[in-house]
């Protein structure tokens, strides 16, 4: 395996996105679980969805979209879904929770018609849909490393601000924070890295990418930090032992991370009730 992935540029590029979106898309998970925005993340994917295919069908009659990366045009339809939603949120203030539905449901309704205009799927739309090892281009690469750095420096500016928006959002309004503009860019930076992570893990899974690692790391460690480092290990190790599983037995990616991490979670919740009840019993 190690030599195969010296020897093809496919795999290099597959292993290389795939330890980057095991990174960021933990590290943007933790603030999304802990503000209860889960369901965020799968209405982005869903809108994502729709911008590719209705790039794909546009490919087939448009010239220019014939030779453009359809992830431009993903990247640009979750982008725009994220800001729909807060648009959605600000109209609906008593019932901030409808807007997740609406964009979703635009979402699948978009990708619907273009997957039908476009005459169904392709091999292109599944591996978009469920990520894909061979179809990791070096420009996929590229994209995903410059989403990478617009994250960690988002992350840097504004990590107390997102601290204590996460914790206390009535208290970081108080305080003065701008804490509108400050979750404008976080839906923002969420949807790049939703756009960013399809070609790994695929649209309908990459939420659980975002989720799944939180869910586990929340279990066992005992600080946000220690939250968050956590969250990128079991990220790291879900990617790359769903890589190389996919790999060898020429499976869609995105499933075997999604299960390897489901795996992780359910031995991490193991592990917390073993120790629990090993502590009962010294204390009795």
């Amino acid at each position: 395996m190690l030599e195969a992935i010296f020897t093809y540029q496919f795999l290099q590029n597959a292993f290389l996105a795939g330890i980057i979106i095991g990174a960021i898309a933990p590290l943007l998970g933790v603030f999304i679980v802990v503000r209860r925005l889960s369901l965020i993340a799968d209405a982005l994917s869903h809108v994502t969805l729709a911008g590719i295919a209705g790039s794909l069908f546009l490919s087939q009659s448009v010239a220019v979209f014939a030779t453009l990366n359809p992830l431009f045009l993903g990247i640009f339809a979750s982008v725009a879904g994220s800001v729909l939603i807060e648009r959605l949120r600000s109209l609906y203030k008593h019932y901030e929770e409808l807007a997740i539905p609406i964009i979703l449901s635009a979402g699948i309704g978009f990708g619907a018609i273009f997957i039908s205009l476009a005459q169904g799927f392709s091999n292109d739309l599944f591996g978009y849909l469920f990520g894909s090892v061979s179809a990791v281009s070096r420009e996929d690469l590229f994209i995903v490393i410059a989403i990478a750095a617009v994250v960690l420096l988002f992350i840097r500016l504004f990590f107390k601000e997102l601290f204590v928006l996460s914790f206390d959002g009535e208290y970081a309004k108080a305080s003065g924070l701008p804490a509108k503009w400050i979750h404008f860019l976080f839906m923002i930076v969420t949807a790049l890295v939703i756009a960013g992570s399809m070609r790994i893990v695929g649209i309908l899974l990459v939420s659980s990418l975002m989720t799944i690692p939180v869910a586990a790391a929340m279990r066992v460690s005992k600080s946000f930090k220690q939250t968050i480092i956590l969250s990128i290990v079991f990220g790291e190790v879900s990617v790359l032992t769903g890589l190389f599983t996919a790999f060898h037995f020429n499976l869609a990616p995105g499933g075997t991370i999604v299960v390897t991490s489901i795996f992780l979670l359910l031995v991490v919740i193991g592990y917390k009730k073993f120790s629990l009840s090993m502590k009962k019993g010294a204390i009795t």
